[in-house]
């Protein structure tokens, strides 16, 4: 069978405000721009920060990590609170989506949901369920689909279409309980980047994504927004 494919979304705060608004969010909180990672220009994104999507090229070197990372894990073990809300990604391209849903699922507590959001209810069906039932349940929840689809064109850049290989990712940053995690569909579980706080939460996610771009010097291909309170 055909993987499930939807076009691509662009890491830009108008396009990801818009589609939360569509998804049913109150905007008490926004994604802005992250300019880049030293202290001034980090100093100027609003605070409280309680997500930072980080959008990054699959390189060769990247998947090489990712293969050398995992399987450290799986010899060495790591903490994940059961709290983590985290799911796997079947669907190409739906990986804006899916950080999107890792940062307001895990900090769902924070948010203003509309009484008929379908991200709401979404996250209520789907709390009791496994990171691959959550991904097939993606697949058939229409309301996020369409949603997707709308803002995939609303970005400052003509969308490809929807069979052209791309090579860009997303992947979320959240707190839980203390703990800085990686939240990635495209890996079999969360990654534990260590302890954290709600007032260095920014700084701690900008540092893991130093590692990324430390890790592929020679591309230029890296964008973080954070979900800000304003």
């Amino acid at each position: 069978m055909e993987p499930h494919r939807w076009l691509p979304l662009e890491a830009n705060p108008d396009v990801t405000n818009q589609f939360l608004k569509q998804l049913g969010i109150h905007p008490d909180w926004q994604f802005v721009d992250v300019y880049g990672m030293e202290p001034e220009l980090l100093s100027m994104v609003p605070r409280p920060v309680c997500a930072v999507l980080l959008l990054f090229p699959i390189t060769e070197k990247y998947e090489t990590f990712r293969t050398e990372e995992e399987e450290r894990i799986k010899a060495k073990g790591q903490d994940v609170k059961s709290s983590v809300y985290f799911m796997k990604q079947t669907i190409n391209n739906a990986c804006g989506t899916i950080g999107l849903i890792h940062a307001i699922a895990n900090n769902r507590d924070k948010m203003n949901f509309e009484t008929n959001s379908s991200l709401k209810k979404f996250l209520e069906d789907s709390l009791s369920m496994t990171p691959e039932e959550r991904a097939k349940y993606l697949e058939t929840y229409e309301a996020i689909r369409v949603t997707h689809e709308s803002s995939a064109h609303e970005g400052q850049t003509e969308a490809p279409s929807i069979d052209e290989k791309v090579d860009l990712h997303f992947i979320a940053l959240v707190n839980v309980g203390g703990h800085l995690y990686e939240l990635d569909g495209r890996k079999p579980f969360p990654i534990n980047h260590g302890e954290t706080s709600d007032d260095s939460f920014l700084e701690d996610a900008i540092e893991v994504c130093k590692k990324f771009m430390e890790r592929d010097p020679e591309e230029l291909r890296f964008n973080a927004i954070a979900l800000s309170a304003v």
